[in-house]
C-alpha cells in the first residue's frame, strides 16, 4: 500500500515541477494550423461564408485550449472575444472546428507549451482539459484494465500542468477551466486540492468553482464543474444565476427523422435483455428511455456504440431511436446553423466531448463583466 502511495506522491511531484523546467527546443511549426491528413474541402455554406465569424470589434482576447468544436469558442465570441489561438490533438474535431470558425486549432498541446511565450496574449484563458482520467466511468473503466488513473495517467491526466504551463508564461487576467463534477472528489479530494493550490499559491490567482447542471439551460442532466480564475487578488466574482426550470425534450426534436435513427429489432432486444439481467442483480445498468416531456441523461462520447443512454420513445409498436447528430447538436447548446461536416460516429464522440454551448456564453458574460468592473 505504502508502495501504491510513494508512487502517486512521485508522479505529482513529477507534474509539478514541469512549471520550473525550461523549455525544450521550440519546433517552428507547432503553431501553424494542424491539416487532416485525409483530403478535405470545408464547408462554409452555400454562401461561402464562415458560419461563426468572430466580432468586428472585439473587447477582448481569448484563446481556446483543448478545443474540440469549439463550444467554449461559442460562448466567448457572443460575449465579444476574439479568439486568438485555439489547439486540438483531434484531426476530426479540426474539422468540425475549421468548418463552423474558420480556422483549423495548433495540434497536441504539449508541443506547443514547448515553447508557451509564442501563444499570443490574451485577457481569457479557456480549457475542457481531458475529463477521462477523472470521471467516475473513466475511473472505473481504467481501474478494470489496470490502467493508472487521474494525474498517473501519463497520456492525459497530466494534460493539466500544460495549461499551468502557459497560465505561468502569459498571466492572462482570467481563465475559465471545464471538467467533470467527480474531479473534485477524485482520489479522495487529493486531485483537486493539487490543481486549486497550483492555481492559487504557484501561479497566484484567486479562484471560484461551482458545479453546474446544464439542465436549466438544454434538456439534458450534465453536471460539470467549472473553474474560474483571477490574476488580481482583490476581484469577487459570482456565479450567473441558472433558471430552476429549463426546456424540455421536445423543444429540440426534429420532425422528420431518417429510419436509419430507429433501433433494429436485434439491438433492442438486447438492450432489453442486458437492462432486466443488471436490475435482477441489483446494478443501475440499463437504457435511458424518453419521451418529449423529460430531460436526457449525459450525452457521452460513447453514444455512437448503441445510443442506450438516450433513446427517443416512438410510441406503442415501435422500437425506439438515437438522436440524430443535429438533435445532439441542440442538446448541447449550438445553434441550428452549426455546421456538421464529419460522420454520425465522429459527430456523436464530438457533442458527447463537449462542453453546454449556452452554459459557457453564460459564464463568460459574467467574467467580461467582473474584468469589467
Amino acid at each position: 500500500m505504502r508502495k501504491k502511495e510513494n508512487k502517486k506522491v512521485k508522479a505529482v511531484a513529477k507534474n509539478k515541477k514541469a512549471l520550473t523546467n525550461k523549455p525544450a527546443k521550440y519546433k517552428k511549426s507547432v503553431l501553424k494550423p494542424a491539416k487532416a491528413k485525409e483530403p478535405y474541402q470545408p464547408h462554409f455554406g452555400e454562401s461561402g461564408e464562415i458560419p461563426f465569424p468572430g466580432p468586428k470589434n472585439p473587447n477582448f482576447k481569448f484563446i481556446d485550449l483543448f478545443a474540440g468544436i469549439g463550444g467554449f469558442r461559442m460562448g466567448f465570441q457572443n460575449a465579444g472575444g476574439e479568439c486568438v489561438f485555439s489547439s486540438d490533438w483531434d484531426k476530426y474535431s479540426r474539422i468540425t472546428y475549421e468548418a463552423n470558425y474558420g480556422e483549423i486549432p495548433a495540434g497536441d498541446i504539449r508541443e506547443v507549451t514547448k515553447k508557451p511565450g509564442q501563444i499570443p496574449d490574451h485577457d481569457i484563458l479557456c480549457a475542457g482539459f481531458p475529463c477521462q482520467p477523472f470521471s467516475i466511468a473513466g475511473v472505473s473503466k481504467k481501474i478494470s484494465l489496470g490502467r493508472k488513473h487521474g494525474f498517473e495517467d501519463e497520456r492525459q491526466g497530466n494534460l493539466f500542468f500544460e495549461i499551468a504551463k502557459i497560465l505561468k508564461e502569459k498571466k492572462p487576467k482570467a481563465f475559465l477551466l471545464e471538467n467533470v463534477k467527480n474531479l473534485k472528489g477524485h482520489d479522495k479530494g487529493r486531485t483537486f486540492e493539487i490543481i486549486y493550490n497550483t492555481l492559487t499559491e504557484e501561479l497566484g490567482y484567486k479562484v471560484f468553482y461551482k458545479i453546474i447542471d446544464a439542465q436549466s439551460v438544454v434538456p439534458q442532466h450534465r453536471e460539470r464543474i467549472y473553474i474560474v480564475g483571477f490574476k488580481d487578488p482583490a476581484t469577487e466574482f459570482e456565479f450567473p444565476e441558472f433558471p430552476k426550470e429549463g426546456p424540455k425534450l421536445g423543444t429540440i426534436l426534429e420532425k422528420n427523422v431518417p429510419a436509419k435513427y430507429t433501433l433494429t429489432d436485434n439491438l433492442w432486444r438486447y438492450l432489453q435483455a442486458y437492462a432486466r439481467k443488471h436490475a435482477e442483480a441489483g446494478n443501475g445498468f440499463g437504457f435511458g428511455l424518453v419521451k418529449a416531456t423529460d430531460v436526457t441523461r449525459t450525452l457521452s462520447a460513447r453514444y455512437y456504440k448503441d445510443g442506450s443512454e438516450i433513446l427517443i420513445s416512438q410510441g406503442p409498436g415501435r422500437n425506439p431511436r438515437r438522436l440524430t447528430p443535429t438533435e445532439c447538436a441542440a442538446l448541447m447548446g449550438y445553434p441550428s446553423n452549426f455546421t456538421i461536416p464529419v460522420s454520425d460516429t465522429q459527430a456523436y464522440r464530438q457533442f458527447g466531448n463537449s462542453v453546454v454551448a449556452k452554459v459557457v456564453e453564460k459564464l463568460a458574460a459574467a467574467i467580461v463583466a467582473t474584468l469589467n468592473r
